[in-house]
């Protein structure tokens, strides 16, 4: 190995000195990627081999190092994974929620009304979700989940996930929330945020009693397509119902 490309050469450095390895450090995060890929690429091209690390993660998992791996393997440069830690992972695997079926959202919008509108639209995924967040953003998250998803939805918090100061919460968004606020899971440290998936968009509605009032005032088609859309379930087969109940 010819050279390591880490997120911070500082922590990196503290490691390889730890394990007694001198391979030359460069540094590659999100503030200096674009300018470095082309001289790391000048030199996977010369044959030298590269290792790409980060500081508490996965590369490319909301972390540096996409620009470099899509531009090498553009270039025809073998990449190759080594198994790591992965915050996403780690949580999933304690937090007690369906991992059968996860979206990763990574970091929500840092600003509040952006972050609120993206909420609103996965307020119905069924899919377990799951968030990053930073400290200073890691209380007006959760609020702001409670008030999007409701707060009796079940979720976790994991707090400095295999360092030092780990904290795993469970409950409610609003349970954690109101943990928050009080100060008992500190705000320290780095955040995954995992909530349990939402019902679907219609759910619980009565398809055909909804189908029969929209088709007093609409087209019996247009009221089975409203009706799709609404509460679930084909457009065809509510039309046929509906001629079946005329």
């Amino acid at each position: 190995m010819k050279l390591i490309a880490a997120e911070d050469t500082r922590r990196t450095g503290r490691l390889l000195s730890h394990i007694g390895v001198g391979t030359p450090l460069t540094a590659l995060h999100e503030h200096n990627e674009s300018d470095a890929v082309s001289g790391l690429l000048e030199r996977l091209a010369a044959g030298e081999s590269l290792a790409l690390v980060c500081d508490a993660g996965t590369p490319l998992i909301s972390d540096p190092g996409y620009r470099l791996v899509a531009a090498a393997r553009e270039r025809g440069v073998t990449v190759t994974p080594v198994p790591g830690p992965s915050a996403l992972t780690a949580a999933l695997s304690v937090a007690g929620l369906p991992t059968d079926r996860f979206c990763f959202e990574g970091f929500l919008p840092p600003k509040s009304a952006a972050r609120r509108a993206a909420l609103e639209a996965l307020a119905h995924e069924t899919r377990t979700l799951v968030f990053y967040e930073a400290v200073h953003r890691i209380r007006a998250t959760i609020d702001d989940l409670a008030e999007a998803f409701g707060g009796e939805r079940p979720a976790f918090i994991g707090r400095e996930l295999t360092k030092l100061h780990e904290q795993l919460a469970n409950g409610t968004l609003a349970e954690l929330a109101a943990r928050l606020h009080a100060g008992d899971i500190p705000e320290k440290g780095e955040f995954v945020v995992i909530v349990h998936g939402g019902a679907p968009a219609g759910a619980g509605l009565d398809a055909d009693a909804l189908a029969r009032e929209l088709a007093a005032v609409l087209p019996m088609r247009q009221a089975a397509a409203v009706t799709a859309k609404l509460a679930g379930g084909r457009a065809n087969e509510i039309y046929r119902r509906l001629l079946d109940k005329k």
